[in-house]
């Protein structure tokens, strides 16, 4: 298994470059990174522009420009910004786990949520369940991203003003956290960065399970039919154990291919969700990039983003063998 990996990961890296390499020379013959500089009035003193294009290497070419990023990345520096008061390097880091919470926890949610409607549905199919099940799935398939998460935001405007109190909160719709807590204490600031995850997760996460347990149901259905459950329950074993022992563990691994390949997607509704709960994470970090055109900015986005994809899709390949006994890597 640890070949396998190790296999999977040096495959991995040339796809990452030539990615890279790619999405650079799109995003330097995109524009210019000082054009806001040049039409300033009065206008920016051309000593100026030549000292902020030299720190960003404009005055290079762009595949010499390319190499140079990429030696600086062996080294662990991942280039000037265009904002002169932005290190990149902690940046990134410190937008990266704000995003990677929201994330890894309307996934968890997802799944938790995909697999049991997915189930009950196929273990109870055509009840009014099974197609309750259905109708909910169809309802948050047909939602676009960002018109849910600004339903569930002003939802959570109008319950926070029901009781007539303005300085009560039920959800908090705007920010990752408080920005002024009055007792700051461990507990406290858990409560609010949970409270203020609230309704992003929940946007996030019921668009995800919308498509997950349709696949779940499909799955769940192929296997409850297989030979081997019938044989199982021939047997004399318990209805419950067949379910939970046999039947789901084969079942999951659809399920798990699909996770994998969609947490890219994920990935990329972050960014609407938290643009939309003005959340300060590698979303809104990615958008403020385009539209200033740091090129070293979006490079370091791409490449932390890329990194974890193919990392997610290892875990998802390494659980096959856990979930089927007769998938091994050798």
């Amino acid at each position: 298994m640890f070949a396998f990996a190790a296999r999977r990961l040096m495959i991995s890296i040339p796809v990452l470059l030539v990615a890279s390499f790619m999405v650079f020379v799109m995003i330097t013959t995109s524009g210019d990174p000082l054009q806001a500089l040049r039409v300033t009035n009065p206008p920016t003193p051309p000593e100026t522009i030549a000292l902020e294009a030299h720190r960003l290497h404009l005055d290079m070419p762009w595949y010499e420009r390319y190499f140079n990023w990429f030696g600086g990345l062996l080294r662990g520096d991942l280039g000037p910004s265009v904002n002169v008061r932005e290190n990149i390097n902690e940046e990134v880091w410190s937008r990266f786990f704000v995003t990677l919470r929201l994330v890894l926890l309307a996934m968890v949610l997802a799944l938790i949520m995909a697999i049991v409607s997915g189930v009950v549905s196929a273990v109870r199919q055509y009840s009014k369940v099974d197609y309750s099940m259905t109708f909910l799935g169809f309802l948050f398939l047909a939602m676009p991203s960002f018109w849910l998460a600004i339903l569930l935001k002003e939802a959570g405007i109008f319950l926070n003003q029901v009781d007539g109190d303005s300085d009560s909160r039920i959800f908090f719709t705007y920010g990752d956290r408080s920005a002024f807590l009055e007792d700051p204490t461990a507990w406290n600031r858990f409560t609010d960065v949970a409270g203020h995850m609230i309704l992003p997760t929940l946007a996030l996460a019921l668009i995800t399970f919308a498509s997950w347990s349709r696949f779940q149901r499909s799955s769940m259905l192929e296997v409850l039919g297989s030979d081997y459950i019938r044989l199982a329950r021939a047997k004399g074993l318990r209805w419950r154990k067949v379910l939970t022992k046999h039947a789901l563990r084969t079942a999951l691994i659809p399920l798990t291919t699909v996770s994998a390949l969609d947490f890219a997607g994920i990935l990329g509704g972050a960014v609407i969700t938290e643009t939309i709960f003005g959340w300060h994470g590698m979303g809104q970090y990615l958008t403020d990039s385009i539209n200033t055109r740091d090129a070293y900015a979006l490079m370091a986005w791409l490449l932390l983003a890329g990194s974890i994809v193919v990392i997610v899709n290892l875990i998802a390949d390494l659980l096959y063998g856990v979930l089927d006994p007769r998938i091994r890597h050798d």
